[in-house]
């Protein structure tokens, strides 16, 4: 990299543009140049999904600056498209980290100084509900504050098209372009937001923004009659982990007839620095020791969690020893995939081109089910941006209707209204789901049991191999570049049979040693298709310094599928302590 930052470091160091308070913060990291470098070595890369990254000073941080230089560039391209645009505008929420007020703050300025229009929730919102206001608005674009499950030290920057989905490709390429012909010291035309409210540039939206959205969230459910017969004995706990759900959580549960609703008050409290969990992730069971304490308490058999801006859910059951169990996000997939199909068969509304979408990371189990009910399912990259992609082309092409998408890391969507992950509307579905069970006398862990019995026994492992800083970026591309240059011939004692490289769009097939082409491509995922069906996925993260390893086994008994998963899993930590 020829980039010169110990350069970029003292220009940043010597700029009138930071205030008094930021030059004597960089003067304090001088003689410390693993800092300098980690902060300057290069800009954030502005990619479909934003920019997210630690927050600081710097041009490798998260910080006011980027913000500013990310939103002029945003705005750039809204002011191109024309009169119309601006005025159709753009929506700005946030989450409950640290900055993440001020950022959006800062954004909506930004796009009201360049004579776009703004609609700024009032405050911290989820996800979902700023897909959905995009939509609901006919806004042009939408700016997210968040860095959703990520550590206390990040903030990230989510920016949406008009569709309510995440920027497509071109556009982001349009930013990242517009982004790096600006000097992210040189501060853009900016209008505050007093000014902005009083000449009608901006307007701050609220809580007839959430009635709009909740009454589509409850239009979701299926039966919900299930959950009035049950709402006597059906009992609930449910934690935000801090963040956006705090609110439109439980209002929905509620509303849906929820009677028996239990929330943990500290972790009600908004909190950037999420001080009552080890990390804000659901995915990880142990943010859930207050919710579970509470629970005990309670009588509670069902928790309920959501990620800090709302749009990946975690669910807890009670096992019959007692204790808690996570149901895992592919099992929580093929759930819903199963229930929902199941249901509107019942009610005669499934479409007859119905269909499932997924991701090629996520568990065969969940086409299995689909395709087995005569549902369609679909694969594509991991990120909601490829599922929402894939939505709008079966909308415009009458091909198909989409009924349910998911992606393993924990993400719903349910319904068209939303084109991202919907932890308010999964939670709504979710409860619905545990009451019409509840009322069989079974759990969502007794019904998952039945459905590996009846579809074949599926499990499936997440490594994640991390590896942060500067040197961490080289060794992730090392890391791929190995795997791609020596990919191992067995993995778990068993024989690679095929590779698949998304991103050259290929397919080797090794004793044979021809190549094919498949329907995807461009993606740094490669596959490793085993001699027994199972497979190993690997590919960088997009949001965190690691690289994802994932287990995909499947076997005719729970005994036999365990012990094939369990060799994968071992092979692939191995592998990835190659670098």
């Amino acid at each position: 990299m020829n980039f010169d930052y110990k350069a970029e470091y003292w220009r940043w160091t010597n700029s009138p543009a930071l205030t008094q308070d930021e030059q004597i913060e960089l003067l304090s990291i001088a003689a410390d140049e693993d800092e300098i470098e980690s902060r300057f070595y290069s800009p954030l890369e502005f990619g479909t999904a934003g920019l997210r990254g630690v927050m600081g000073l710097g041009l490798y941080r998260m910080n006011i600056y980027v913000i500013r230089q990310a939103t002029y560039a945003l705005a750039t391209l809204i002011v191109r498209e024309g009169e119309d645009a601006m005025k159709r505008g753009c929506v700005i929420c946030c989450d409950c980290r640290n900055n993440s007020r001020e950022f959006a703050v800062a954004a909506a300025e930004v796009m009201a100084g360049m004579g776009v229009h703004v609609r700024l929730f009032e405050d911290m919102r989820p996800t979902p509900e700023l897909s959905f206001a995009i939509r609901h608005y006919g806004a042009m674009a939408g700016i997210n504050i968040t860095a959703s499950h990520n550590p206390k030290e990040y903030n990230g920057y989510k920016v949406y098209w008009s569709d309510g989905a995440q920027l497509p490709p071109d556009h982001a390429a349009k930013v990242a372009e517009i982004m790096a012909q600006n000097d992210i010291l040189v501060k853009p035309p900016v209008k505050s937001c007093e000014a902005a409210i009083a000449d009608g540039t901006m307007e701050i939206i609220g809580k007839e923004t959430d009635e709009a959205f909740l009454s589509k969230v409850m239009a979701q459910c299926i039966e919900p009659e299930c959950i009035v017969k049950a709402a006597d004995e059906l009992k609930i706990v449910y934690t935000p982990f801090h963040g956006a759900g705090r609110i439109l959580v439980p209002e929905v549960l509620k509303r849906i007839g929820i009677k028996h609703l239990s929330c943990v008050e500290e972790q009600m409290i908004p909190d950037g620095n999420f001080s009552t969990v080890a990390s804000p992730n659901p995915e990880n069971p142990e943010g859930f020791a207050l919710a579970e304490k509470l629970a005990n308490k309670e009588g509670v058999d069902l928790l309920i969690g959501t990620d800090p801006d709302s749009d990946r859910i975690a669910i807890m059951v009670r096992t019959a020893e007692g204790n808690f169990k996570q149901i895992s996000g592919n099992q929580m997939g093929v759930l819903l995939i199963d229930y929902i199909i199941a249901r509107r068969k019942e009610k005669g509304t499934l479409p007859e081109n119905a269909a499932v979408i997924s991701t090629i990371v996520t568990t065969d189990m969940a086409s299995k089910v689909a395709e087995a009910n005569g549902v369609a399912c679909y694969e594509v990259f991991t990120g909601f941006k490829y599922i929402a992609e894939l939505m709008k082309d079966f909308e415009e092409s009458g091909r198909h209707t989409t009924i349910f998408g998911y992606e393993e890391s924990f993400g719903c969507l349910i319904g068209s209204f939303v084109r991202d992950k919907d932890a308010v509307t999964a939670a709504a579905l979710f409860t619905e789901m545990a009451a019409y069970y509840h009322l069989q006398g079974k759990s969502l862990l007794d019904v998952m049991e039945e459905l590996y019995e009846k579809y074949g026994y599926y499990s499936e492992r997440t490594i994640n191999i991390v590896m942060p800083g500067v040197d961490g970026i080289e060794d992730r591309k090392k890391l791929m570049a190995d795997l791609r240059k020596n990919p191992p011939v067995n993995i778990g004692g068993m024989q690679v049979t095929k590779l698949r490289d998304y991103k050259s769009g290929t397919e080797l097939d090794i004793a044979s040693g021809t190549a094919t082409e498949l329907e995807l491509s461009g993606s740094d995922v490669l596959v490793f298709v085993l001699e027994d069906g199972c497979k190993l996925a690997v590919r960088p993260s997009g949001t965190e310094p690691k690289i994802k390893m994932y287990v995909l086994a499947h076997g005719s008994n729970k005994a036999e599928c365990e012990s094939r998963a369990e060799a994968c899993n071992i092979a692939a930590k191995a592998l990835g302590e190659r670098i």
